[in-house]
């Protein structure tokens, strides 16, 4: 798992952001399924507690807390707008993990979000998910397609985007209120 630093004193967290981006389709092969039952589905109205269920489960090992900041009803208005495509990877008849594309600005897409429950992590499905989501987004044909990582991701999640084809352009630090710190993520150290 992660090497998560613990909280410090100031309740403050120093993070390096490098985003990435695709300018063309990948000329690749799609990435093989892992051998196993798989199915991958787009949940169109997605209940927002089955969306925070994912988003909680994926993303607390990396300590995702943008979206648990938001209320209900300003999550839905994401999760719901027609052009946020949410797709959730099922192994065994089991959530396995989710993708969501966000095509709202013209001409680029957005992979906002993508990642394993942690059960799933380091059997083959994180390399088929993020292959299968970035040739499901240039259907679309757009100008680009991006994604942003950080120092907190799992630490092979820079090297596997670019692995898939994905280049970095940018890269920032910053720091944020760490939301262990704030109760907005459980602390267990």
């Amino acid at each position: 798992m992660p090497a998560i630093p613990p909280p410090r004193s100031d309740g403050k967290l120093e993070l390096t952001v490098t985003y990435l981006e695709m300018r063309a389709a990948p000329t690749r092969p799609p990435h093989p399924a892992p051998k196993r039952k798989l199915a991958l589905l787009r949940a169109e109205a997605m209940p927002v507690h089955f969306y925070r269920y994912l988003y909680n489960t994926v993303g607390e090992p990396w300590l995702w807390y943008e979206r648990r900041l938001m209320d209900d009803a300003a999550l839905a208005a994401v999760i719901h707008d027609a052009r946020v495509e949410l797709y959730v990877l099922y192994a065994g008849g089991v959530p396995a993990g989710f993708a969501e594309l966000d095509r709202r600005k013209d001409d680029e897409i957005e992979l906002a979000y993508l990642g394993l429950v942690p059960d799933f992590i380091g059997t083959g499905l994180g390399g088929y998910l993020l292959d299968w989501t970035i040739d499901t987004a240039w259907r679309y044909r757009p100008r680009r397609l991006w994604v942003h990582t950080c120092n907190l991701d799992h630490p092979r999640a820079l090297q596997t985007y670019q692995k898939a084809g994905l280049v970095a352009y940018r890269q920032e630090t910053t720091t944020i209120d760490d939301p262990r710190a704030t109760g907005v993520i459980p602390y267990k150290g």
